[in-house]
């Protein structure tokens, strides 16, 4: 990412009582742009992007799209990864400050100088990274593939896993594989505790628990089901429950409530005393942002080639497994 001339988002020269929605369509339909949104973003980025999903499904869509702009609204090692997969293409993000507490917790040149004590481990990375660290790597996984990703590694191979620890260890028990771990986290869902969700069962003995494997250990044991964000959704909206408490970023509510208006979602608290969690880096995010880098086509994402090429192996074999 080139961060020698920083943008900053002139919100001033928008100009006042402009239909943010009709305006982005105008600029999308001009620029023959593709607007991809992760489902942490806001309900009304939501409602405006041509594709919503999670990493690897936005990976895949962002993979097979002939439009000639990508506009990201996820965080910036997402709209990297667009950028990996589509060179020629110009990659913009509503604000390039919108970064992951997991990403910046692992920079590549700490995880090289890391990876040295382990100089015969095959290397998995969680999307959740930065290109730097993914050119590192012997293959890419998500939440929603990491088990089949590391299945289909060689059983006599050793592994190391980063740079979430929750996922890794999850992983490790989904299949039997014993990994070295990363010790990064995720903000968000390091701050549920299975003593305040333990709490709130109790309190909603007909809720369901769902929960994200970047959630502690302690959490996913006292959950009715974990999976990734996509998971989550499909089982809010497959499952006969009529209550269900979401440990995820809350962000995924909107989507759960398109698809079960009915049930009941109640976000997961986090011990930091707030009702629900909000991932700050997804939230910087806003219509009035998304238009002006239609408008402008700035922030852009640019990579060096050397290292794209390098960072694209280990996704290429990710997108092999389906």
């Amino acid at each position: 990412m080139d961060l020698t001339a920083p943008y900053l988002p002139d919100l001033e020269s928008i100009p006042a009582g402009l239909d943010l929605p009709a305006e982005i369509r105008r600029l999308k339909a001009e620029r023959n742009a593709v607007i991809l949104g992760h489902y942490y973003q806001e309900p009304e980025i939501q409602d405006l992007a041509d594709f919503v999903g999670d990493s690897l499904q936005l990976s895949q869509q962002a993979a097979k799209t002939d439009a000639d702009v990508i506009a990201f609204c996820g965080v910036h090692f997402m709209a990297e990864t667009a950028k990996i997969l589509n060179p020629t293409k110009t990659v913009v993000i509503p604000d390039m400050d919108a970064g992951c507490s997991l990403a910046d917790r692992c920079p590549a040149d700490y995880f090289a100088e890391w990876l040295k004590q382990y100089p015969d481990h095959d290397v998995v990375s969680y999307i959740n990274c930065s290109a730097g660290v993914k050119a590192l790597s012997t293959v890419i996984c998500t939440s929603s593939n990491a088990e089949r990703v590391v299945n289909s590694l060689p059983k006599d191979r050793k592994l190391v896993f980063a740079p979430d620890r929750h996922l890794g260890k999850w992983v490790m028990k989904q299949t039997g594989r014993e990994m070295v771990l990363f010790p990064g986290f995720c903000i968000v869902h390091e701050q549920f505790t299975a003593k305040r969700l333990a709490a709130l069962k109790a309190l909603h003995p007909e809720a369901k628990l769902i929960a994200h494997p970047e959630c502690d250990a302690t959490v996913s044991q006292l959950a009715d089901f974990v999976g990734s964000t996509a998971a989550l959704l499909n089982y809010v909206e497959k499952d006969r429950a009529t209550a269900f408490i979401v440990a995820t970023e809350a962000g995924i509510l909107h989507q759960m409530r398109l698809r079960r208006p009915q049930a009941e979602l109640i976000p997961a608290p986090a011990d930091s005393g707030c009702n629900c969690s909000l991932c700050p880096y997804m939230k910087l995010n806003s219509l009035e942002k998304l238009y002006l880098c239609l408008r402008d086509l700035k922030p852009e994402i640019r990579l060096d080639e050397s290292l794209r090429v390098l960072a694209l192996k280990p996704l290429e074999r990710m997108l092999a497994l389906g």
